[in-house]
């Protein structure tokens, strides 16, 4: 999984593209290099997004290994979008949007490729994937060899996917201080500014609060600025065909990613070769990957059709309906201040369990923990989370269920507080009528 994300001009135009039912090519004017978190514990999934991150002591790295999935490269293009906020919702979100076209099953005349290209089309294991996806996933055996051998191998993407080489100290104010600074709070309060009522309808539906969706969406992709630039199908086919040595294979995973992106691109109209994204295939303003955007994506204003990359909207839709799906409870916080016993046993005992919520605030309380009101009288365990702090003092909070649905997108305690901290910053600067 985590998209995308930093850089100058806000995340987003202000008006919308001309949505056609076969508008392969528009759905990915203006996207840009994406930029996914890397998780700071030990992912085994990516849930939405993922792409070139930021590690646990505030760096640049490699890929995030959980959605998501999924921030920031350099590049400054932006999708072209803007709210539907008077458009009246739909009686009920589809899963998947009703599917509108057939991808032509047509290639083009071949063309030299850059040097760190190469193309899949006479591989023989090229060609035994695309059997099997098409007989795992009901897809047309022609169609399916033909998108496959449009699919070019890329070296970069097999560097990117590697983790740092030199990670450093775990650092959770310089992790902080890359999402929770002035550009990105500026452009969290237009798009809050734009996007208010779809905000509130999310919230209202899913139960998800406006500020944790704009949090995640900043964090991903800097309100769609970053969404990335490489070709999904080249990125999904190079970590299924040619996944590097040096770490865990996760090339099964990016094979049903693979198979779940083509069954995306024939559901939806899209073509294939057409479609952007990160460096490990997430897409759009909430980088998510192809399953999740089948699974958990939704078409929130209501035209039709599920478009991660160009409706704000949808985005927002989608992930107030991914965290809701991963055990989002409705008027809970996501986490409380806590004093931890010394070092000992005692907070031993309550680390173990990590980011899981596993303890009563009683069962806490009766390990050495102090712990406000508010958390006595919590009804959900809680979980014991700790964020380094490179040497000095750490940052130690009681979470919540809601802080662990937040660690589904993105596997790291500090991916998760940074996305409330950077909504909570937006939030306020609102309801203050800040510019």
């Amino acid at each position: 999984m985590p998209r995308t994300s930093l850089t100058a001009l806000p995340a987003f135009a202000l008006r919308p593209p001309h949505r056609h039912p076969t508008r392969h090519a528009l759905l990915m004017v203006g996207a840009a290099v994406t930029l996914a978190l890397a998780a700071c514990g030990s992912p085994t999934s990516l849930p939405a997004g993922h792409g070139k991150g930021v590690d646990a002591a505030g760096r640049d790295t490699g890929p995030s290994t959980a959605v998501t999935g999924a921030p920031p490269a350099s590049l400054i293009a932006s999708p072209t979008a803007t709210s539907s906020a008077s458009a009246a919702a739909p009686a009920a979100p589809a899963a998947i949007a009703t599917p509108i076209a057939v991808p032509s099953a047509d290639i083009t005349a071949p063309r030299a490729l850059p040097a760190d290209q190469s193309s899949y089309a006479g591989r023989a294991d090229a060609a035994q994937l695309a059997d099997e996806l098409a007989r795992q996933h009901e897809l047309p055996l022609p169609w399916t060899r033909d998108v496959i051998a449009q699919a070019r191998y890329r070296e970069v993407i097999g560097r990117l996917i590697m983790p740092a080489a030199n990670p450093g100290a775990k650092n959770w104010a310089a992790y902080r201080s890359r999402f929770v600074e002035p550009q990105r709070l500026r452009s969290g309060q237009r798009f809050w500014q734009l996007h208010a009522a779809d905000l509130q309808r999310a919230e209202a539906r899913y139960g998800v609060p406006a500020h944790i969706v704009a949090g995640v969406i900043g964090v991903e992709t800097l309100y769609g600025r970053d969404t990335g630039r490489f070709r999904v199908l080249d990125a999904l086919t190079t970590l299924s065909l040619d996944f590097p040595k040096g770490r865990s294979d996760r090339s099964a995973f990016f094979r049903q990613e693979l198979g779940e992106f083509l069954l995306m691109c024939r559901e939806q109209g899209l073509e294939p070769t057409q479609v952007l994204g990160s460096f490990a295939g997430a897409i759009g303003w909430p980088q998510f990957m192809p399953s999740s955007i089948r699974r958990h994506g939704v078409d929130f204003d209501g035209d039709g059709h599920i478009d991660l990359i160009n409706s704000p909207t949808d985005a927002i839709g989608s992930v107030a309906n991914f965290l809701a799906a991963h055990g989002w409870q409705a008027q809970w916080p996501t986490h409380f201040q806590v004093q931890p016993p010394g070092r000992g046993p005692q907070l031993d005992a309550l680390l173990a369990p990590d980011i899981r919520p596993t303890f009563t605030a009683n069962q806490m309380q009766e390990l050495g923990a102090q712990l406000p009101a508010s958390a006595m009288n919590h009804p959900g365990p809680l979980a014991m989370v700790l964020l380094h702090n490179a040497g000095k003092a750490p940052t130690i909070i009681a979470g919540t269920r809601n802080f662990y649905a937040i660690t589904r997108y993105n596997q790291s305690s500090y991916y998760a507080l940074a996305v409330i901290e950077l909504g909570e910053a937006i939030s306020r600067a609102a309801a203050r009528g800040n510019p």
